[in-house]
This record gives C-alpha cells, sequence and structure tokens, in this order.
C-alpha cells in the first residue's frame, strides 16, 4: 500500500510537472484603463484592451499583435535585437508613415491652455468640459493625421494628470496603423524656477534641483550622475522618455542669453559633467537600456556657446557663431569624449541637436541643422555618431524680421519651407523640431525623388525611421507605455528624491566674499530685508511684466531662521537678494528706427557702458532681412534694465553703517562685482535655489562648498577684449580681500578652498 501511494504522489507530481511545462509561461492582470502581461523571465506588455491590439502566445510566451495581422513580426518579437526589430519596422512602414515619425510636435502643456492653448472638442479647455488628461484637438489631429509619434511636453497640473494624459495618448496610437507608441519629451522641469521656453516645464510635484550650471559648481560628476539617475525614474513616471538636454555648450561667451543653461566654461569639468549626466538618465538600475531610461538629446552641435558679441541665435541678430581664437575643438570635447564616451554600457548619447547659429568659417554659411560638413562629415564621419539628429525648434519656418521670434531658418531665408526640409535631410537630419505637419516632409520626399529617383529616397527616410525607431525600442515603449497612476503620485517627488535635490542646492551655492568672517550669523538675530524693484520688461513672445516692487525672498523661510524688522536701524544685519546685471540681447529697433545698424553692446555691469572698445567691423553677419553685413556696435551705450539692484546694494549699506550687508546674487551669466563687491560684507551667488537652502547657509547649519564654475569678469573692457571661443581668458575681478573671482575659486567658513576638486580642474 505505501509503495502504491508513492507511485501515485510520483505520478501526480509528474503529471502537475507536465502541465505546467506545456502550460503558458506569462499572467495578465487588469489595471485602470490598461492591461499588464508578465512575461516569465521575460519583458512585460501593456496594452489598452480597446485599441484592438490582441496578444499573440509564441514559444508560450506573449507577445503584442501590433499591426493585428495573426503572426508575430520581427518588431513585435522582444526578444530580437533592437537594431533588427526596428529595420523589420521600418520596412513596413509607408513613407508618410516615416514623415510623421520625423516630426517632434510643437511645445504641448497638460491642459493645453495660455500661450500654449488647444481646443477641446471646438472649445476652449475651460468651457469644453473636458479633463485635464484629455488629448486637445489639435494633439488628436498631429497624432492621427500626420502620423506624429515625438511630442514635447511643457507645464503638467500634476503627476497623476500627466500620467493618465501619457496613458490616454498611448490608447489612441495603439489602434493606429502599425502600433507605434508615444515617446514623449521635456525640456529641463527640475530647477527651482522658469525661464524663456526652453525650461517653461519646470516646478510641479518633482524633486527640485539647482540648474546644470548649479550642480557644476558642485564640480562633482558623481553629483550630476545621481540626478540624472532620480531625474530619470520622475521622468518616466511622468510618461516621459526622452530629455531634450542636456545643453552641454562650452560657456565662452560671457554675455550668451543661455549661460545659465550650461556646464560652466571649462571643457574638462563640462566634458566629465555631460558624460555622468547622459549615463545617469540612460541607464536603468542595473546598467544598459531599460523600463527607467531617459533617451538623451545633447545640444547644441557643434557648441552653441561662441555667439559674436553673446547675442542669441533665437533671433536673426544672433543668427552666428564666431572663432576668433580659431578653436572649435573646445567646444565639441563635451560631446566627442564626454556624451559619446559614456562610462555606461549605452555608450553615447541617443540624440544631438544642432544649434540655430550658422557656424562662421564652419562649412557653408548655413545654421548648423543645414550644414552637411558639421552634420554628415565631421558628426556622422568623423566622429562616428550614429544616433538620432533633430533640429533645433522652428528652423524651416519663415521670418520677417531680424528682431522678431519667428522661424530661425538662418542663411535660407531664401528657400521654401519644403526646401529647406530637404536642404536638412540631405545634411543628415533625422527629425524636425517644433513641426506638427507632414506635409513638408512628403515634399522633401519628392524633391528628393526628382533629384535621386525613388529607391533612393525610400532607403534614405528608412535610416532615419531606423534611428528614430531603436530609441523608442531601447526604452521599453513598444512593450509597455502605460503608467500605473498610484505609482507615479508616490514616486514623482518623492521624500528621499526631495532630500538630494535640496543637498545639491546647498553644494550649489557659491560664498564669494566672507569679510572679517561675517557668516555665518546666529539665529534668531534680527534683519532688515529691503525690497526689490523690478523693472517692466517684455520677453521673447511680447508678453509684459509691469514694474513692480516685492521683496526679493519667501519672508515666511526667512522668519524661520531670523527675526525681520521693518527698520534698519533695528536690525542686526541686512540681507539684500539681487540678480546679475541683465544687460540687453545686443539689438535694439530703436537704435534701426534713428539711423543706425540697431547691434548694441551687451552690459554685464549695472552701470551705463558705453563700447568703445569694440570691434570696428563684426567678424560675421549678412542677412537677407538686412541692407549691410557689418554689425559692429563700437561706440554704442547700452542701459542695465535692473540697474537698481545696485542701488539696492549700496543704499543699504548706507543705512545699515557698521552692521553686516549680507548681499545673495541670483546669478544667470558672469558680472562686473565692482560696482557693489564693497558695499556687502558677505557676497552668495547661486544659479536657482530654494530659499531654505540660503538660510541654511546663511545660519551655519550648513557650509557653502560651490565652485565658480566661470570667471568674473573685472570690468566690461576684459569683456570686449576676451575672444567668444576661448575659454578663462578674461582677467578676473579681484576684490577688497584680495580674492580673485577666477573659475574654480570658492570659499568655506575656514577660506578659500583648495581642495582635490581645485587642483583637478583649475
Amino acid at each position: 500500500m505505501k509503495t502504491t501511494k508513492t507511485m501515485q504522489t510520483v505520478g501526480a507530481i509528474a503529471l502537475s510537472f507536465l502541465f505546467l511545462n506545456c502550460g503558458d509561461k506569462f499572467t495578465t492582470e487588469s489595471k485602470d484603463g490598461f492591461i499588464v502581461v508578465s512575461n516569465e523571465n521575460g519583458s512585460t506588455l501593456g496594452y489598452n484592451a480597446n485599441s484592438g491590439v490582441s496578444l499573440l502566445t509564441v514559444d508560450r510566451y506573449a507577445f503584442k499583435d501590433l499591426n493585428k495581422n495573426g503572426t508575430l513580426d520581427d518588431y513585435e518579437d522582444w526578444r530580437l535585437p533592437v537594431e533588427q526589430r526596428a529595420s523589420d519596422l521600418a520596412s513596413k512602414m509607408s513613407v508618410e508613415q516615416i514623415a510623421g515619425l520625423m516630426l517632434y510636435s510643437g511645445h504641448q502643456a497638460i491642459p493645453a491652455t495660455g500661450r500654449r492653448g488647444s481646443a477641446y472638442g471646438g472649445k476652449p479647455f475651460r468651457e469644453s468640459g473636458a479633463q485635464a488628461s484629455d488629448l486637445s484637438d489639435d494633439q488628436k489631429k498631429f497624432l492621427t493625421e500626420d502620423n506624429l509619434r515625438h511630442v514635447l511636453i511643457t507645464s503638467v497640473e500634476s503627476a497623476a494628470i500627466s500620467a493618465q494624459w501619457n496613458n490616454n495618448a498611448q490608447a489612441h496610437v495603439e489602434g493606429i496603423g502599425l502600433g507605434i507608441p508615444v515617446n514623449t519629451s521635456s525640456d529641463p522641469r527640475h530647477g527651482s524656477d522658469t525661464y524663456a521656453e526652453f525650461n517653461e516645464g519646470a516646478g510641479g510635484d518633482i524633486s527640485l534641483w539647482p540648474g546644470t550650471l548649479g550642480i557644476a559648481a558642485s564640480f562633482d560628476p558623481e553629483l550630476m550622475k545621481q540626478f540624472g539617475e532620480i531625474a530619470s525614474k520622475e521622468y518616466r513616471a511622468l510618461g516621459i522618455a526622452t530629455a531634450l538636454s542636456p545643453q552641454i555648450d562650452l560657456a565662452t561667451e560671457p554675455r550668451w542669453s543661455r549661460f545659465d543653461g550650461t556646464m560652466g566654461e571649462d571643457p574638462d569639468l563640462a566634458t566629465d559633467l555631460a558624460r555622468a549626466y547622459v549615463d545617469g538618465f540612460q541607464s536603468s538600475e542595473g546598467g544598459g537600456w531599460g523600463f527607467e531610461s531617459v533617451n538623451t538629446m545633447v545640444k547644441h552641435w557643434p557648441g552653441g556657446g561662441p555667439e559674436e558679441g553673446g547675442r542669441d541665435g533665437h533671433f536673426g541678430y544672433g543668427a552666428y557663431a564666431v572663432y576668433p581664437g580659431k578653436n572649435i575643438k573646445d567646444h565639441l570635447q563635451p560631446f566627442t569624449e564626454g556624451a559619446f564616451k559614456l562610462d555606461g554600457v549605452t555608450e553615447k548619447a541617443a540624440a544631438v541637436m544642432p544649434y540655430y547659429t550658422i557656424s562662421d568659417g564652419q562649412g557653408e554659411a548655413v545654421a548648423n541643422g543645414f550644414n552637411k560638413y558639421l552634420i554628415t562629415d565631421l558628426l556622422r564621419g568623423k566622429y562616428g555618431y550614429d544616433g538620432v539628429l533633430c533640429t533645433d525648434w522652428g528652423i524651416t519656418r519663415d521670418v520677417s524680421s531680424i528682431s522678431t521670434f519667428q522661424g530661425k531658418p538662418w542663411g535660407v531665408e531664401n528657400l521654401t519651407e519644403a526646401e529647406r526640409h530637404y536642404k536638412a535631410i540631405a545634411a543628415g537630419m533625422d527629425q524636425f523640431g517644433g513641426n506638427n505637419d507632414m506635409k513638408p516632409v512628403i515634399a522633401a520626399y519628392e524633391l528628393g525623388v526628382e533629384e535621386h529617383g525613388e529607391e533612393y529616397m525610400r532607403q534614405r527616410f528608412e535610416i532615419s525611421a531606423v534611428r528614430l525607431l531603436k530609441n523608442i525600442f531601447r526604452v521599453g515603449l513598444f512593450e509597455n507605455p502605460y503608467l500605473d497612476i498610484e505609482e507615479t503620485t508616490t514616486l514623482v517627488g518623492n521624500p528621499d528624491y526631495m532630500k538630494a535635490g535640496f543637498e545639491a542646492q546647498l553644494r550649489s551655492v557659491v560664498l564669494l566674499k566672507n569679510q572679517n568672517s561675517t557668516l555665518p550669523l546666529e539665529e534668531k538675530q534680527k534683519v532688515f530685508v529691503p525690497q526689490r524693484y523690478i523693472a517692466p520688461t517684455t520677453n521673447w513672445f511680447g508678453n509684459v511684466t509691469p514694474e513692480k516692487t516685492e521683496s526679493p525672498f519667501n519672508m515666511e523661510v526667512i522668519a524661520r531662521y531670523y527675526e525681520v524688522v521693518g527698520d534698519p536701524r533695528d536690525a542686526d544685519f541686512a540681507l539684500v537678494g539681487i540678480q546679475s546685471p541683465n544687460g540687453g540681447v545686443g539689438y535694439d529697433d530703436s537704435d534701426l528706427e534713428n539711423g543706425g545698424n540697431g547691434y548694441v553692446p551687451i552690459n554685464l555691469q549695472y552701470g551705463p557702458y558705453i563700447a568703445i572698445t569694440a570691434r570696428e567691423v563684426s567678424l560675421a553677419g549678412g542677412s537677407p532681412l538686412e541692407g549691410f553685413t557689418n554689425r559692429s556696435y563700437k561706440g554704442k551705450n547700452v542701459q542695465t534694465v535692473n540697474n537698481s539692484d545696485m542701488d539696492l546694494v549700496i543704499d543699504t549699506k548706507t543705512e545699515m553703517g557698521d552692521k553686516p550687508v549680507i548681499v545673495v546674487v541670483k546669478a544667470s551669466k558672469p558680472m562686473v562685482f565692482s560696482e557693489i563687491e564693497k558695499s556687502a560684507s558677505a557676497i552668495l551667488i547661486h544659479m536657482g535655489v530654494q530659499d531654505q537652502a540660503l538660510m541654511e547657509l546663511i545660519s551655519g547649519r550648513a557650509e557653502p562648498s560651490g565652485l565658480l564654475p566661470f570667471q568674473m569678469p573685472a570690468d566690461m573692457l576684459t569683456v570686449e577684449a576676451q575672444l567668444e571661443d576661448v575659454p578663462r581668458d578674461m582677467t578676473p575681478y579681484t576684490d577688497a580681500e584680495g580674492n580673485s573671482y577666477d573659475f574654480a575659486y570658492g570659499l568655506n567658513w575656514k577660506g578659500v578652498i583648495n581642495d582635490e576638486r581645485v587642483k583637478k580642474y583649475r
């Protein structure tokens, strides 16, 4: 009997094993709005039950039948290499589908309101009754009719709404054609403020960090990598799979308006930081590409820093980058030795964006996105880069004047929109930033067919399609593009990430001056905080900010550390908050109207500046929108918008007498300190932090450790004399304490910092 029972038991186990061995190797689970499929030792899938997509079972594993043909195609098989899958899918796509893949949308707010507004069912969002996470009419159109699959999002109402919008968008496209998912991207969004068009997604339910220039002040690539690792997890939880960053332009021109988005002016430091950023974003935990990876799009090839006179390439007056020091080499280094030579197994940045500028003397006199020498010969040829190349936003659109924020077709203003698209494709570009409409891409294809024939152009389009598809495959979007809303709300901006961001803020602040060890200041003392005047300004988009007077700090935060008083006579010390000089953009329509050429200096000091030593003849110039080529501003003067900041420091010193005056400067670029330094007992600069971080340092709860990732010029003469393409070539300012505000300079409580970071990079 015992033997029989033993045999029965063995038989039951064998049958059970046989049953399990022959069963499916996957399980399914219904989530809110989608189904999750978990393959045993395989990929996790996600699909919408109403999209028309069904599962295929092959070798007992589950696969999504994205094209609904009942057969497992190579591109649907998650077991195959990405290159094979992308090539298979590209071969199946129509020209129209590839054209849509080559589009990158204009900026999309969620919900689509304000300046980025769109209709919902033909009505403005507030009147439509739509949910904040619904697709707008424009979004439905470009996803459906134009086959667009790359979407740039800006502001989002909340993390949960962003995740739900992602799920709605993915469900919308999953049932269309070949089932290609949406690859959503973002400009930087972890800063504590928003500015211009390249950081307007900042803020919200997400960890708060200093910008990359602030992290650069830590001189610590590991901190930059930690940022990338945390930011990538938050991005993916929001539905973002591509970062339109980092900005690794070498900041050799101190007047450039995008200086604060860089990693500083030193090529070695910027190279190490660029490598760390890309590694942090692209590598999932455990290494390699995966569901936590975010593609990075490094910008702006071949380095957007050396703008002549500091004028920016978003406008025709800033169309030229110049190389008076014949030093393009340093500008390439953060790309070729940093972003293209990663420590991690993803090897190189997934995408590259050229800048708007015409790089003077570097091939044809056309903007970088149209320049075959810079794209095909140099980037793809000499440096062997085979990833995605995407134009900066709007380079194929028309423009009506030098100073209007419209299209940026520098050097090709006289071509048609279709011809510009074709020229960019011929130069080696894969994708068009800020274009929701596939028609000009189709027209470019037809121009290519006329010149080279159908077979050539089909092959050329497939090459771009494979590159673009690889970036979607590698981050797992073809397997599961859906998000668990509850997981998103738990992960994004969680306390651990917030803590890491705040600690990075502390490390990003630079103590420039600390006369007689004024800092730290014991808490509970009485502080006077003068109000700051803000002059009326008009931004790039024509939006006017009226004049106002306000506190430069969150006074509730200040009051947690010190007793705030309204009369300087009652105070133990004063805390003055200002911003670095806003000395204009280098162009003034009124100068043109008064018979000049429109070009004026950019000022890095608070007081008026006359450009007596400027170039007689500009290094570059020429535009169909102008009747001359000399863009010199020699002998002209410029007023600084916030010159009242200088008065605020000086007046406060007068009011305080011998009592300490602590000056906190939010710096967006280098500045001349000679006008205010002597009135300050201590000076702290930051590139965007929360007021609490400043108070932690001023009170001594934390010690400053930041170093200058750029030089502070002694005066405007050295600014005028420096070469736009050469780093660290200014005479730095020396203060009353005898300290030189040079690259890698900073103080802690003991004095001038001279640690391993300084020795390595100075």
